[in-house]
């Protein structure tokens, strides 16, 4: 966080975060052989907003981490997936703020049913794969669901 940002960004509810994205983040996971998993971190900060619709171009999938500290600071993020048809799962980073029920935090968010809310430590690496893992299901299922089914062959008797 710098002086010249405290102007900008609202940071209530959040009085102890000491540092913030400046950039976007990038990381690569390699799964196997023939599949590998890019991940690009756009900052949350409402000056960054014009960046992420080019982010979104040829996106298969995309996590919205949520801070139960501030829910709606999430709206943004969910509305610009949702225009681009980009396939979402919601994540809640768990920093110490108020528990919400799963239920709170849907109609909060207004989420449907299909999209898939976990809760989260982004700090810890097994809580982060759990997400990915969750994304990467989620995708699959969409897929699943929109391939024509195809169509029974007789045997001959």
């Amino acid at each position: 966080m710098t002086r010249a940002g405290e102007a900008v960004d609202d940071t209530s509810g959040v009085g102890s975060k000491t540092a913030t994205t400046v950039a976007f983040d990038f990381g690569r996971i390699t799964l196997d052989a023939h599949n590998v998993l890019y991940l690009f971190g756009a900052p949350g900060q409402e000056r960054f907003w014009f960046l992420w619709d080019r982010l979104f171009s040829g996106t298969l999938g995309a996590v919205v981490l949520v801070d139960t500290r501030r829910i709606s600071d999430s709206w943004y993020a969910i509305d610009r997936l949702e225009h681009h048809g980009t396939p979402f799962i919601v994540a809640c980073n768990d920093f110490g703020g108020p528990a919400h029920t799963e239920a709170e935090i849907r109609e909060a968010l207004d989420l449907a049913d299909d999209v898939p809310l976990v809760e989260c430590d982004a700090r810890d690496r097994s809580s982060s794969k759990y997400v990915l893992i969750t994304l990467i299901e989620h995708l699959r299922a969409q897929v699943a669901r929109a391939a024509p089914a195809a169509p029974l062959q007789e045997t001959p008797a």
